[in-house]
């Protein structure tokens, strides 16, 4: 799916060269119908071919009878709880929290996550054999999803988890060669990027002081072992700033380290990476107050109705966005909801905005900040525009820019 020169690909490639293992290459077009003819072991991508797969699934049960759609969805309502209960008894939960909870209190979250879990087996067992095998033949992975690349959102990767497809991510930068850390199938904690690969260090420092801050502070992310780059190629003034005398590689990533619980549910994630997104991400509202856009985004996208989104409001008074609706879902929700005829076509810009704004409300209700004004727009962002990157992501700086007079005029 990436092109051979990006670090990613070229790893991953020659890894696999080294085992001997036989290799598909696909493409945009014809992905769905090569995992159904090879059906591979392994697929390795990036985030956003996960999120367009379970896009494809949600809208395949949306479309089916009303009693199908019941049933399967009620599956897998019951398979999430499921699996939430397992990784609690398992000790497999994410926490920032240092102080490890008593042995009483382990020992009772112990028990009743286990005793529900084993009331709810029967019913994920049963729906594993008449609907997930259906779903995970139709997507056709056989054992692992490798993500890397990018961040993918933790409801996919619950969704998932819950229909039996081990999803793995892992993390690194051109810089790093590129995969300094990765989730193990023994220690497959969702939310993280794994542990650090053998022989590499991991820091976190507070992003003004530079002091090493403890276990579950989030600050900037730094890296140093035998994958950091020897500097950028006859560029020493970025070099020092990328690379400091030590050897630690500034990543530009915001992120924390799971800290190591004896007993509870976070017993094995002790020392696990969690990435939280780019430094330079992060948006200033006039107030002074510090936005991490990605936990927003990543909430937005659950909504069918959102294709892309880019949170913005930089110096601004309050949040705003740049939003490329899901056409076909708006339509399809407008009429089950008899706002326009059973026959309309298209949906006027005003009815789109209003409906979005509704779904954000619904989505985004738990954040921490929620969004202003929406600035609606009609062309997808593509790698041919120059507003997506390679592996799939955003370019946020290019999608400001480009609607620079129309974000001004948003918050006139």
């Amino acid at each position: 799916m990436l092109p051979t020169w990006h670090t990613y690909e070229r790893a991953c490639e020659y890894f696999i060269f080294t085992r001997g293992i036989e290799q598909v290459y696909t493409t945009v077009r014809t992905l769905k119908d090569d995992l159904r003819n090879y059906k591979p072991d392994y697929m390795i991508s990036v985030p956003l071919v996960y999120e367009t797969l379970y896009s494809g699934i949600q809208k395949q049960i949306s479309s089916s009878p009303n009693a199908i759609k019941l049933i399967v969805f009620s599956f897998i309502r019951i398979s999430l709880a499921y699996t939430e209960l397992k990784r609690i008894y398992e000790g497999l939960c994410l926490t920032r929290n240092p102080e490890e909870p008593s042995h009483i209190v382990s020992m009772f979250d112990y028990l009743w996550s286990k005793t529900i879990a084993t009331i709810l087996w029967p019913l994920h067992v049963l729906a594993t054999k008449f609907v997930y095998k259906k779903i995970r033949s139709a997507i056709g992975i056989q054992k692992t999803a490798k993500s890397g690349g990018g961040s993918l959102p933790t409801h996919i990767e619950k969704f998932y988890e819950a229909i039996g497809l081990e999803v793995q991510n892992g993390y690194g930068l051109t810089e790093t060669s590129p995969c300094i850390a990765g989730r193990r199938p023994y220690y497959n904690v969702l939310g993280s990027v794994g542990h650090p690969i053998p022989l590499t260090e991991f820091k976190v420092v507070d992003s003004e002081t530079g002091e090493i801050l403890p276990p579950g502070s989030k600050g900037i992310i730094k890296v140093r072992g035998p994958p950091v780059m020897k500097g950028y190629y006859k560029n020493p003034l970025a070099t020092r700033q990328a690379l400091d005398e030590d050897g630690w590689l500034n990543t530009g990533d915001i992120g924390w380290i799971a800290p190591h619980h004896s007993v509870g549910r976070s017993r094995r994630c002790g020392g696990v990476i969690v990435f939280e997104g780019r430094a330079k991400d992060t948006i200033v509202l006039s107030s002074g107050e510090n936005v991490e856009p990605l936990e927003i985004e990543e909430a937005a996208l659950r909504s069918t109705l959102i294709q892309q989104i880019v949170v913005i409001g930089q110096d601004q008074r309050r949040l705003g966005a740049v939003i490329v609706p899901n056409k076909d879902e708006a339509l399809l929700a407008a009429k089950e909801a008899s706002v326009v005829d059973a026959d309309a076509v298209d949906l006027s810009k005003e009815l789109i905005s209003s409906m979005l704004y509704e779904e954000l409300r619904k989505w985004t209700s738990e954040c921490s900040f929620q969004i202003g004004p929406i600035l609606v727009v009609d062309e997808p962002f593509t790698i041919e525009s120059g507003l997506l990157t390679p592996t799939m992501k955003i370019r946020r700086d290019q999608v400001v820019a480009q609607y620079k007079e129309e974000i001004a005029n948003l918050y006139k």
